[in-house]
């Protein structure tokens, strides 16, 4: 087993979203429950932290310049100087959260709600599209989470943590719809949370309350698992100018100080293959 090294100091209680902003040549994660974007400097150091509301979900870089983020109802579209340029509510319901997205090769970005109780099944998968119109792709989520497109964007593989597996939708690249599912992998060692593809079409998924992160082939066949020095595992994606670097995120979120010291860190890994570039947001 291969283990990341340890990138960053403690900078996040609920590190997620983690990703490679191509046009700054940064890695960013959102502290969730903080509503922060955060910019990762290349020795590690904390560069920027764009507070956008009371959650800060998952974000995009954007086509034109800025980020696409998801909030805590709705999404908001970031300018290039950090101001909140638009922003739009998908419900009004206090008791729901947005929980974890990504953009398909055609630039519309996806996420998903949740309870902030995590009540089974009141998960609904949102689409924003480029004309900013908002779109109900498909309930009955409880935490849903990674979010990737296979290579030839004829898939969507997508994580709702307590099925404990990986499902692959068939994917209409002109309506933005999920077609039938398919169960692509069986995870064990931990809970599924947020996941990456790799230009082999590899898919790295990090486990919540395992401690690693785990590869498996299109056809559900565990092929690498890479130790972290943290439990509670949350995202993972590919960055640096080669995009031959996996960066991890982990959470501090519901424990004890001192009991998993190393946990709210980055790390990070050279796992011998290199990622794809995280597709933006259109709009």
């Amino acid at each position: 087993m291969t283990a990341a090294t340890r990138l960053t100091d403690v900078i996040t209680d609920h590190g997620e979203g983690v990703g490679w902003h191509g046009a700054e040549g940064a890695v960013k994660c959102v502290d969730l429950l903080r509503g922060e974007v955060v910019t990762i400097a290349a020795d590690g150091a904390v560069a920027d932290r764009l507070r956008v509301g009371a959650v800060a979900a998952a974000w995009r870089e954007r086509v034109g310049g800025g980020l696409e983020v998801a909030t805590e109802r709705g999404f908001a579209l970031v300018e290039p100087d950090g101001s909140i340029g638009w922003s739009g509510e998908a419900w009004a319901d206090p008791d729901l959260r947005m929980n974890e997205g990504a953009c398909d090769p055609q630039g519309r970005f996806y996420c998903a709600s949740m309870g902030y109780d995590a009540r089974p099944g009141v998960g609904t998968m949102w689409r924003l599209d480029p004309d900013r119109s908002l779109h109900r792709i498909a309930n009955g989520f409880t935490i849903a989470n990674g979010l990737v497109w296979s290579l030839d964007g004829e898939t969507a593989y997508h994580v709702d943590t307590p099925t404990g597996r990986i499902d692959g939708y068939a994917f209409d690249s002109v309506t933005g719809r999920f077609g039938r599912r398919r169960t692509v992998a069986e995870v064990s060692g931990g809970d599924p949370d947020g996941m990456t593809i790799d230009a082999e079409g590899g898919l790295w998924v990090a486990l919540w309350d395992g401690g690693a992160v785990h590869r498996y082939s299109p056809d559900g066949e565990l092929t690498e698992v890479i130790g972290v020095g943290a439990r509670q595992v949350t995202s993972c994606a590919f960055g640096g100018d080669d995009l031959d670097r996996l960066y991890v995120t982990t959470s501090r979120h519901g424990l004890d100080n001192g009991e998993d010291p190393a946990a709210g860190s980055v790390f990070v890994v050279e796992p011998g293959v290199r990622g794809v570039r995280l597709s933006g947001f259109g709009g």
